[in-house]
């Protein structure tokens, strides 16, 4: 019962907490696995049972954009249909490295690789390859990008450009 009082108090700040490193440390401490360097955004969601720990794995270098929902465990509450639906309830792992950006929304038992970039927006209902951009509803490849130092490659390179910022973009 405090566990499940505890991770729910840490889950509900974390959402609002300013700065990402709290959020990180607040969602570590709500019994989820994340790796060094990880940026998750505002208003992040996991939704799974206070009973869970460990459902969730993030890597190292990981950057999780506002608004992403990880969904670990869904169904029909009071419903008739659960009956018949069940439950499904399947972690949810991100690879080292990996791009998530805003407002996606990832189903369970779904990994999403190392390297991979998920398109804002999109919504993931399979596994997505290393070094992948996928994007939209239902999420699907566009394309394959090499990994600086060659870890994986492949014959479709994404170009980074510069946007306004000065910074490098897709």
């Amino acid at each position: 019962m405090v566990w499940k009082l505890r991770k729910r108090l840490l889950k509900f700040m974390a959402r609002f907490m300013p700065g990402y490193r709290i959020r990180c440390m607040m969602l570590k401490m709500a019994g989820y696995r994340i790796g060094r360097n990880v940026f998750i955004g505002e208003e992040l969601i996991i939704k799974d049972e206070l009973e869970d720990r460990r459902m969730v794995a993030i890597g190292d270098r990981v950057a999780i954009a506002d608004r992403v929902t990880l969904v670990v465990s869904s169904h029909p509450n009071f419903s008739r249909i659960r009956e018949v639906m069940g439950e499904v309830h399947e972690p949810i792992n991100i690879g080292d490295d990996a791009w998530i950006g805003t407002g996606v929304i990832v189903f369970p038992g779904v990994r999403i690789g190392k390297g991979a970039v998920v398109g804002a927006g999109s919504v993931v209902t399979s596994d997505v390859p290393d070094s992948t951009i996928v994007v939209g509803n239902p999420a699907r490849t566009l394309r394959i990008i090499d990994l600086p130092g060659g870890e994986t490659p492949s014959k479709k390179t994404v170009r980074l450009r510069s946007t306004r910022s000065g910074k490098q973009g897709i």
